[in-house]
């Protein structure tokens, strides 16, 4: 079993290019979570591939998604997101558009434009749905079905319910990684790295009886508690279980192109991968939790609360303290690795190995990714 991508792909700006117009500019896209938006005029942006998309609340309460560029010249309508806007205003010349995209207002209509049908100049439409507590868009006004598209990964989810869930605003954090945003996705679905890498920082799992495959384009995975840890769960836990005891484990899908999911024992929490260049990602971490109002958050850091604190001791001990394969940090970890992988593709006599058994999903993400460029190699 090879790898079946060139260095060219995670290194050039072409194959970034026609990623982002083959892959990321034409499927769902996650945009946020469902109480980001609550209120009439609530609104967010999100960037899917080449396409800048606005989410926003109308007056009647339904999401309504439109191409976040004005009809009169293109620029960009509005930044980032934001709360109860009553229009959708042009920073440019001002052209104003409602809640439901069409066009109201423009200055000085009669003498610069003379007879101007602004009912011809709606913003553009695109498509916005709701799955399991999140937002997703897609370019296409009459994209197909959102929920035809996760219908063959739904049911190797976790049990979560996710809408009985609060989000613990101090574990949200947005972090850049200097690797491609393959690297970062074949990273999240390398089974064999996990006992390895992770030896400490994941040891309360038995990786060797992991359960995992594709649905579709999707990537599903499950792996069961260990036994030590298993055996005084709620004690054990870093925070109260958010599943019934004996359904606990590990479920951590990758949905195609980049939306990780963490649904473990006691949170349930999403990895949403953004390519920024042919060398560089952002990675977006939300985490939900049991209803604050049932029981007070612990004083520590919550990452590292229960038994199994203090458990990432090992291998690199000697190191220095700063460094982040003894940090006890998962994600430090990972960052490390990426990096380091995507800093060797610089090198001009790197090759890429044989690859393990528990490295199959990254051969079958590639093939995936190839038959969206059209199964030819740039």
């Amino acid at each position: 079993m090879m790898h079946r991508l060139p260095v060219e792909a995670y290194t050039s700006e072409d194959w970034y290019r026609r990623e982002q117009e083959l892959i990321f500019s034409r499927v769902w896209r996650y945009a946020g979570f469902v109480e980001d938006l609550e209120n009439s005029g609530d609104y967010l942006t999100v960037q899917a591939g080449l396409h800048n998309i606005i989410v926003v609340v109308g007056k009647d309460g339904s999401l309504r998604a439109f191409h976040n560029r004005c009809r009169h010249r293109g620029t960009q309508l509005l930044r980032t997101v934001g709360k109860r806007q009553k229009a959708i205003r042009c920073p440019y010349h001002d052209w104003t558009y409602d809640l439901e995209g069409k066009l109201i207002s423009v200055p000085e209509l009669s003498r610069e434009f003379g007879d101007l049908d602004k009912g011809c100049l709606g913003l553009q439409a695109a498509s916005v749905d709701v799955w399991r507590g999140m937002i997703f868009v897609h370019s296409d006004p009459n994209a197909p079905s959102l929920q035809e598209w996760f219908s063959e990964i739904e049911p190797h989810l976790g049990p979560h319910k996710v809408d009985e869930l609060v989000e613990y605003p101090d574990a949200r954090k947005e972090y850049e990684v200097r690797a491609n945003w393959k690297v970062v996705v074949e990273n999240y679905i390398d089974v064999y790295h996990l006992a390895h890498l992770h030896s400490g920082t994941l040891s309360m799992y038995q990786h060797s009886e992991a359960e995992y495959g594709f649905h579709g384009d999707h990537f599903a995975f499950k792996e069961p508690l260990a036994a030590e840890y298993q055996a005084n769960l709620e004690k054990n836990a870093p925070m109260p279980l958010v599943v019934p005891a004996d359904q606990a484990a590990a479920y951590v899908p990758m949905l195609f192109p980049g939306i990780g999911l963490s649904e473990t024992e006691s949170d349930w929490s999403t990895f949403i991968v953004t390519p920024l260049a042919p060398d560089r990602t952002k990675v977006e971490n939300r985490v939900r939790v049991k209803n604050a109002s049932d029981w007070a958050f612990m004083s520590q850091e919550w990452q590292s609360a229960g038994f199994w604190k203090n458990r990432v001791k090992g291998k690199y001990q000697e190191s220095t303290k700063d460094d982040p394969l003894v940090s006890g940090d998962l994600t430090a970890e990972d960052i490390y690795a990426c990096e380091q992988q995507q800093e060797s593709f610089r090198s001009p006599g790197f090759q890429v190995g044989p690859l393990a058994r528990g490295e199959e999903p990254i051969v079958e993400h590639q093939n995936i990714v190839l038959r969206y460029l059209g199964g030819s190699v740039i």
